[in-house]
This record gives structure tokens, sequence and C-alpha cells, in this order.
């Protein structure tokens, strides 16, 4: 790449571009005040911000309710793993198609197609008794999912300019799906209190009325002209049918055994899988990933990190419902109620978060937060039957909050800074694929401990596997938290700038080749 690299040009021309007044709300397409924006550009945040928050809430809600719905059904722990997974597989085996197809189909068709199917799905779900179908229409879900997050997330980043008015916009956003994580929980112990077909059925009716106010307020954007050999559909079959046999092989090894040929065939077909996606991606003219955007430091950190974050949180809730509900027999409610401080926090942390990224790299942020993560999960390592709720759970929520509030919105900004918009919805498909395949792999790695215990759930003891499964969880943030401290060490060593500031135009092409992403 040269000096004269038109990126690299427009990059630096953006850069020296005079200051915009700051009651001007849009410039050349990107809405540039940090506040003070119009009614419209609050309602779309909301729709968008709305359908993010229904996906987490989704996910989290769901796992309150599995003991209830493993009750009912007659469903184990391993089938009743398949209904998150289920949700979770076909939210990260879709993202990054629903990044490209955003890009190429354009971003509110896509948003608006997905949010619909999304809600007709959950409304279904919520009727059916059969445990195949509820796993099936998940996916379906998920893959819903997968498409509005992609475009939705793309419709801010290239609705808003870079700088103060995206980061607020994100920091809405990422925190408004960090609150359905958390407040997922408090939702799921209410509406399991009066059946868990609510849990499945509650997200239709209001992704629909989010469906209809969204038709009004997303703009519209140019008309887009794509070819179907622009589709890298058999990217996509690929890198969803590595991600399935590697969790099914997974869930499947502690019954087969781990050495067992059906064990080694099903993770063979799962590396098979990957190297073809990884070979369709370098050899299609429109990849579902252009690989030279993993150029970039910081955007893999960030992928890395959504990873780690989302995996340990995931299966550590997963453990601690079983736990809550199965041996010290705690009622939904009573366990919405316990994890309720967390949902506060992390909802709290909306109205400061913008500025935050205004003055802190991301990298620091993540450090902060991994220390917070760390520090609730081994807390709750010290559990003991008998213990009470201010004991052994309510320091571990409040950490867990923390760790949420700093940590989610520093990925999401941090993997999408840099981009230009024609990949923005790539690189948001990037990063939220990171988040949710770390969550599926981690939540079938976390049940395949649980089941391999000897000991059944009981009143009066520990959860069998569970104190192996809560030392693996705070590995994982102990890798978070190195590779953060790495990070921030090297982004200060090389003076590489905060995902709000804009690099020095006296960088070298190679310099801002690496910040933009650009091969």
């Amino acid at each position: 790449m040269t000096q004269t690299d038109p990126h690299v040009i427009a990059h630096q021309e953006a850069l020296r571009a005079p200051e915009l007044n700051p009651s001007d709300h849009v410039a050349a397409g990107h809405i540039t005040s940090g506040g003070g924006w119009p009614a419209r550009t609050w309602i779309l945040l909301v729709v968008l911000a709305g359908a993010l928050f229904l996906d987490g809430l989704d996910i989290s809600m769901v796992g309150v309710a599995l003991p209830s719905i493993g009750a009912d059904l007659g469903m184990g722990q391993s089938a009743l793993q398949w209904i998150v997974s289920g949700y979770v597989l076909g939210y990260g085996g879709l993202l990054l198609l629903g990044g490209r197809v955003s890009d190429l189909l354009g971003r509110r068709r896509v948003f608006l197609v997905a949010l619909g199917v999304f809600g007709v799905a959950s409304v279904i779900s919520g009727l059916v008794d059969v445990d195949g179908v509820i796993v099936g229409l998940r996916f379906v879900k998920g893959a819903a999912a997968a498409f509005t997050v992609s475009a939705g997330l793309s419709i801010i980043t290239t609705t808003f300019a870079e700088g103060p008015a995206r980061n607020r916009a994100l920091s809405i956003y990422t925190v408004c799906g960090a609150s359905g994580f958390s407040l997922g929980l408090v939702f799921g112990g209410l509406l399991t209190e009066w059946s868990w077909r609510a849990t499945l059925m509650f997200p239709g009716p209001v992704a629909l009325a989010l469906l209809v106010i969204g038709m009004r307020v997303i703009p519209r954007g140019e008309r887009t002209h794509f070819r179907w050999s622009q589709f890298d559909v058999l990217g996509a079959v690929a890198s969803t049918a590595a991600l399935l046999l590697l969790v099914f092989g997974v869930v499947r090894a502690p019954q087969v055994g781990w050495g067992a040929p059906a064990t080694i065939g099903v993770f063979a077909a799962a590396v098979v899988a990957g190297l073809l996606f990884v070979v369709v991606e370098v050899r299609h003219r429109h990849p579902l990933i252009r690989l030279g955007i993993l150029r970039s430091t910081l955007l893999v950190h960030a992928n890395v990190s959504g990873a780690l974050m989302f995996g340990g949180y995931v299966a550590f809730q997963f453990v601690v419902t079983l736990y809550l509900q199965d041996v010290l027999g705690w009622s939904p409610l009573m366990m919405a109620l316990g994890f309720l401080p967390a949902g506060l926090i992390v909802a709290a942390s909306a109205v400061r978060m913008d500025r935050v990224l205004d003055r802190v790299p991301t990298p620091v942020l993540m450090i902060f937060g991994f220390a917070a993560f760390l520090g609730g999960y081994l807390w709750f390592a010290r559990v003991q039957p008998g213990m009470g709720y201010t004991e052994f759970l309510l320091p571990t929520i409040i950490l867990l909050g923390i760790g949420f509030a700093l940590t989610f919105p520093s990925v999401t900004a941090q993997g999408t800074s840099g981009v230009d918009d024609d990949e923005q919805g790539l690189a948001s498909g990037l990063v939220n694929t990171s988040v949710q395949i770390g969550g599926a792999v981690m939540l079938a790695v976390i049940t395949a401990i649980l089941t391999s215990s000897a000991e059944p759930a009981r009143p009066g003891a520990l959860l069998g596997g569970m104190t192996t499964a809560i030392w693996v969880v705070s590995a994982l943030s102990v890798a978070g938290l190195i590779g953060a401290v790495g990070v921030a060490w090297w982004s200060r060593r090389i003076r590489v700038p905060s995902t709000t500031s804009p690099p020095d135009v006296t960088a070298d092409a190679d310099r801002d080749r690496e910040l933009c992403g650009q091969v």
C-alpha cells in the first residue's frame, strides 16, 4: 500500500476537514452532534437498541426458565442446553452473512425483514410442546437476530459520524444490549412464575411493535445494486457447519467418550468445515470475511475479548441458574430479584458511558472490566451450602454488572472503529460473531463438565462439577485481562489513538492501514 492509496487519502482528508459547529446535526450523511438530536433520531436509536435489547433478553431470560422447561417436557441438562445453544448457534453462525447481506442488499430492508421473522418465530415457539420444534424455532430466532444485529449496528455506524456522536449512539446501543442480558434474568424470573411459555413468547409482540415504528424512522439510504454471485453462501454454510459440529462434539463427548471414534470424527469434520471456510474466503470475489481486515490489531483484540467475555458470562449464568434453582430451591422470582443489581448497574451506565469512551482508551476500560468479571467469579467460587445471599451472590452480581458495563461497549466501539462505511456490516457482524461463538462454545464446555460429574444435584450440596466450571470461567477472564493489558501497553508504546481520537495525519501508510483495517 502506498501513500496514494485512496483509502488513506480519504482518511487523511477527513481528518483535515474543519471542525463542524455543534449545532450541525448532519454532515455528509452522518449525524455529527454529540447530543441534542431531534426526536426522530432518538426514536431511531430506540428501535435499533430495542432490537439488540430483545436479542440479549431472549438468551438470558430463557436461561432462567430452563429448569421449568425441563421439568415440564422431561428434558435433561444436555437437551436443555440446546434451547440456549440453538439460538446462539443460529445467531453466531449467520452473523457474518448478515453483515455482508446488509452491505449488499440494504441495511434497512434486512433489519426490518429479520425483525419480523424474529417476532413471528417468538410467538410460535411459545405455543408448541415438542422440544425438537422449540429448538428449531430457537435456531430460526437466532438466525433472524443475527441479521437484525449486523444491520442495526451498521446503520448506527454509518449514520453517526465517528467521534463523540457515534460514541454516544454506540454507548446507548451496547448498554441496551448488556441490559438485555442482565435484565433478562429478572424478566425471566417474573415470567417463569406465570409460565415458561411466556419467556419464549414475550419478545414477539415487542419485536413486531418495533418493526412498525422502524418502517417509519429508519432511513432508506441509497438504492443498492447487487448480483447473486456476491453472496458467499458456501462460506456461510461452511462456518455454520464448523460451529455446529464443534459444539455438538463437545456436548456429546462426555457421553460417548473423548477418544471415541464418533467424537474424533465430529471434531475432524469441524476442522474440515473450518478449512473449507478459509479456502472459500480466499478464493471468493466477494468473501464473507475480507481476511485483510484482520490485520488490524485493535479489531482482532476486540473480537477475542468479546468471545472471552460473553463465553464466561453465559457459562457462569447457566451454572448459577441450575445451582440456585435445583440445589438451593430458589424460585424463578427469587432468582430474578437476586440478579437485579447487575441489570440496574448496566442500565445506569448508559448515562456516562459515552463520555468515558471519549476519554479512556478501550483497552484500558477492558482491563477494569475483565478484572471486575474475575473478581465476581472468584468471589462466587467461595460458595458453600448455608451461605446467605449477601455472602456469596450479591458481591458477584455487582462485580459482573460493572464488568459488563465497561467491557461490552468497549468491545463494540473498538471492533467497528476506523472501518470504512462499506465494510461496517462486516465489522459489526464479525464482532458479534465472536461474541456469540464464545457463548456457544463455552456453554457446551461447561455443560460437558456438569454432565460428566457423577454427583447428582441435591439440596444442601454443591452442584456436581460446579467448582471446576467456575475455575474454567475464571480462566477466561484471566486471559481477557492479560490480553487487555498487553494491547494497552502496545497502544501506548506506538501511540495508537483511542477509538474516538483521530490518528495523527503524519503517520505513515502502514499505520493508517492497520488502524483502518485496509490491506
